[in-house]
């Protein structure tokens, strides 16, 4: 018997996959930072629209766009 390999996605798929996880990866880099090296000191950069608005949406449309290039066949 002769065994068939079969590539589980092709190349479209694994670009939309790459992209996918580079968004996610872009994401977490908006969210981090704005810390300070004194813990007594706060910094309004905490709370900016950077970390709290557009990270987290990034995070989330690299997240969708994996799922869709997992689904789509």
């Amino acid at each position: 018997m002769k065994s068939k390999h079969e590539i589980l996605f092709d190349k479209p798929q694994y670009t939309r996959l790459i992209i996918g996880v580079l968004l996610v990866a872009i994401g977490f880099v908006f969210m981090s930072g704005g810390g300070s090296d004194d813990p007594k000191v706060f910094h309004e950069d905490v709370f900016n629209f950077q970390r709290i608005g557009l990270a987290p949406a990034v995070i989330l449309i690299g997240f969708g766009v994996v799922i869709y290039s997992i689904f789509k066949k």
